[in-house]
């Protein structure tokens, strides 16, 4: 019995007196040294090192007695080169000068401060303290202005102020609600702005975090729980200066195949071959664009990760093929979890050639999935990933592209939702519990995925699509927002959230459009349709046992709409894939909240109801039942509205007429934008490749300018990335009683196949009396394909075509 043993008197079972956990902190500054490029700052009880990458970021990493540790997770990039400031050693502060910034640390307090060349505090780092169980917690000024931006994937609005969130990726079924403080990405850089200036603060730590910008009133804590402190502090001044800073830092997307930016087509699940070539038909008989079907669980042999039902999927490489035939790719899911199955050839090696996670003692760690009792390879090995990725030679030789990676937080059906924290990871000779990087698991699955997908692909680029991440998932994959409702509320909350994904670095990323679990209903598939088309990811997925929501589900009028609105999505692929090209190139998002592009206006600073799409155009979604209008901030300048051309005045708000088949959207004038002709999928090597070129308010006057350049390459290959490309610069240019448009190849490595180039002039503020270099012809011969130019009198557009390489400027004369 208990009474006659020591467990009677376990200390746990007496009053034993509570002793308070005391918190330490670096005390004061003793000295410093040089080392390596780094600034070793040694306090009483610790120290920091600072390491300078430009007059404008720094990193600040916590160390404690032993030996310094500069490495970095994954999620850096090896930097470039290393900034040497000025130094400035008083009696009261060591100070850095980067001729940018000052940053001084207090030799008493170790508080650390940034000011700006202007003296402005930019950041202070009031105090920083760890516990004696190895969490620590950082605590940071906050001005009566300040508004958060960032931390990736996280719910409520575009402004985190008075929000406090969790970064530990979690498979939340559960209803995605604002107070839910953890989601399935972890991205944690906090972008601050205050007093007409931003920062952001990156903490490289994999373990869970923090982040709390409610609990203080006058400062916001960043802390984490096991591993380094190690922060890097990114200046702008202007928010676009942090994005980009911070994505040199975490690396930006390779361009993707422009296949995956096309309308795609999810259930779970397909369940058989007849129902995805049904599936496939009814796009193509009802003229509805589509590149993907995805197939989700079922496809598999008893949830076996590369396999297919026998069953279900006779002949998958026949299947493949016919869908390729139609333009459709197939995309199946892959999950992490290895069903524990002694005949299984997957799991078999995995336990021979020890790839899994396994206990300190040599144990592998089995977790239940959707194949039952199931084993987890451990991605931070290097010969774990390549395996892995060789597995995926299963899926490229029937012809598929692009895997869907799920369940890689990874989700484990236990109390916990994901691996014990025990779990040892070998990590290249540098052995880790999974509690310490937990954040980086889907995103070391996804690497192994793309770069295993990559290499049996013969040049092709792969498409790689997950669930979980952490900073610098965005060069590998794609990213949805997981198991969200069909619920308004949940359409709504998806503009706050992929805004702020794109401004953490993540371009490529949206909802499950029409929701996934619950009931959609016929407005809420065309309303989410309309806005999701215009998200840099654009999937439509529903669960088992929820209504239909195909684009035909809802009867013919909503099959009309949906159908016109992902064709439009196809018509504006020449400035779609312009704008990942530019995410390639700087960072920017595709997605853009207001914000970005007018830093300066206070009536967006938590707008988040409506976004641009790219620089220059609104989308204003319509997120209510029964509403046929809605409130549009047009900030400074004129707009024209996309649909009537109607021109409006910004720096306020309109009442933007909405029925049911209308989402509002504004151009800015000034702005050309590129549209294509309509294509039923993305790589239609068969149709012509024309392009027409959208000048929004030209005008014949010389303070009139507009300019774009069209990027295209094969849209399939890395050719691009050898110079075959092509660029075509684009200028409008007003003069006293003429417009001048000038058309020129910069790059010309990459020949698009089509004959012509297409120019319309929306709503000039001039009427032509001729141009120079061609005839006035007639709308029906333009349309015809006639050389020429012609005056829409019914909207006052000025329409042009040209031959392709044949004119390098046209003068449209008053």
């Amino acid at each position: 019995m208990m009474e006659d043993t020591s467990e009677a008197i376990h200390p746990d079972k007496a009053d034993a007196p509570v002793i308070q956990e005391v918190w330490n902190t670096f005390g004061q500054l003793r000295d410093w040294r040089e080392y390596d490029g780094a600034y070793l700052c040694h306090g009483q009880k610790a120290g920091a090192a600072l390491v300078f990458f430009s007059p404008t970021e720094f990193r600040f990493k916590v160390f404690g007695e032993g030996v310094i540790d500069l490495t970095t997770t994954i999620a850096v990039l090896p930097p470039k080169e290393i900034f040497k400031p000025e130094i400035e050693d008083n009696e009261q502060q060591l100070n850095f000068l980067t001729g940018e910034l000052t940053v001084s640390i207090d030799k008493q307090t170790f508080a650390l401060t940034v000011t700006n060349k202007e003296g402005i505090e930019v950041a202070r780092q009031e105090t920083l303290s760890w516990s004696p169980r190895g969490a620590t917690n950082a605590l940071f000024n906050m001005q009566e202005d300040s508004h958060f931006y960032g931390l990736g994937e996280k719910s409520s609005f575009l402004d985190k102020r008075g929000e406090r969130y969790t970064m530990w990726n979690t498979d939340v079924y559960a209803p995605h609600m604002p107070e839910i403080e953890a989601l399935y990405e972890s991205i944690p850089l906090l972008i601050h702005m205050h007093s007409g200036i931003n920062y952001g603060v990156f903490l490289d730590n994999p373990g869970r975090s923090e982040f709390d910008m409610r609990s203080h009133g006058v400062a916001y804590t960043i802390g984490c729980m096991t591993g380094a402190y190690d922060i890097y502090f990114i200046y702008g001044p202007e928010l676009k200066d942090v994005v980009s800073r911070y994505t040199a830092l975490t690396g930006r997307i390779t361009l993707p195949p422009k296949w995956s930016l096309g309308y795609h087509q999810s259930r779970y699940s397909y369940m058989n071959q007849t129902e995805v070539m049904e599936l496939a038909r009814n796009f193509r008989d009802k003229q509805i664009p589509c590149d993907v079907i995805y197939l989700d669980i079922h496809y598999m042999d008893e949830y076996r990760v590369f396999t297919f039902d026998k069953i279900r999927f006779p002949d998958p490489k026949g299947m493949i093929a016919e869908l390729r035939e139609m333009g459709i790719r197939i995309v199946p899911i892959v999950d992490p979890g290895v069903k524990k199955d002694p005949k299984y050839k997957i799991y078999r090696e995995g336990v021979q050639e020890e790839h899994f996670c396994r206990r300190l003692e040599g144990d592998i760690y089995f977790g239940d999935v959707w194949p039952g009792t199931s084993a987890f390879p451990d991605f931070t090995e290097t010969r774990t990933a390549k395996w892995w990725g060789d597995q995926h030679e299963f899926y490229t030789s029937l012809g598929i592209d692009g895997i869907w990676n799920d369940m890689n937080e990874p989700a484990v059906f236990n109390t916990l939702k994901t691996m014990d924290p025990d779990v040892m990871h070998l990590n290249d000779g540098d052995p880790v519990t999974h509690e310490e990087i937990h954040n980086l698991y889907g995103m070391l699955m996804s690497r192994a995925t793309y770069e295993g997908m990559k290499s049996h692909m013969n040049g092709r680029r792969p498409f790689v699509l997950t669930r979980a991440g952490y900073s610098g998932i965005q060069r590998y994959a794609a990213i949805w927002t997981g198991d969200n409702r069909s619920f308004w509320e949940h359409m709504a909350m998806a503009i706050p959230m992929v805004l702020n994904m794109g401004l953490s670095g993540l371009p490529f990323a949206g909802p499950d459009i029409g929701g996934f679990a619950y009931h959609t209903s016929a407005q809420l598939l065309v309303r989410w349709t309309q806005m999701g088309v215009f998200f840099p990811y654009c999937r439509n997925h529903s669960a088992l046992g929820t209504t239909r929501q195909e684009p035909w589900s809802f009867g013919e009028e909503v099959e009309k709409i949906v159908r016109e609105y992902i064709s439009l999505r196809y018509r504006w692929m020449p400035h779609l894939y312009n704008l990942f090209y530019e995410s390639s190139q700087t960072g920017m998002p595709i997605m853009r909240p207001l914000l970005l592009e007018y830093p300066n206006d206070p009536k967006v600073t938590n707008l988040c109801d409506q976004f641009l799409f790219g620089p220059d155009v609104i989308i204003a979604p319509v997120y209510r039942p029964d509403t046929d209008y809605r409130a549009v901030y047009l900030p400074e300048g004129v707009w024209h509205d996309y649909w009537t051309g109607e021109k409006h005045e910004g720096g306020r708000t309109i009442l933007a007429d909405a029925p049911l088949d209308v989402l509002p959207i504004y151009v800015r004038a000034g702005a050309i934008v590129a549209e294509g002709a309509l294509h039923q999928y993305s790589d239609d090597h068969e149709s012509d490749d024309v392009v027409t070129f959208h000048v929004y308010g030209a005008e014949a006057k010389p303070d009139f300018r507009a300019e774009y350049t069209l990027y295209e390459d094969d849209g399939e290959t890395f050719a691009y990335e050898s110079g075959k490309t092509s660029k075509l610069y684009i200028r409008a240019q007003g003069q006293e009683d003429a417009l001048r448009l000038t058309i020129h190849y910069i790059e010309d490595a990459y020949v698009a196949k089509r004959q012509h180039l297409r120019f319309t002039l929306r709503q000039p503020g001039f009427a032509p009396s001729g141009i120079e270099q061609l005839e006035r012809i007639s709308l029906d011969e333009l349309a015809e394909g006639g050389i020429g130019w012609s005056l829409d009198e019914s909207s006052g557009d000025i329409l042009i075509q040209i031959e392709d390489r044949k004119l390098d400027e046209l003068v449209l004369k008053v």
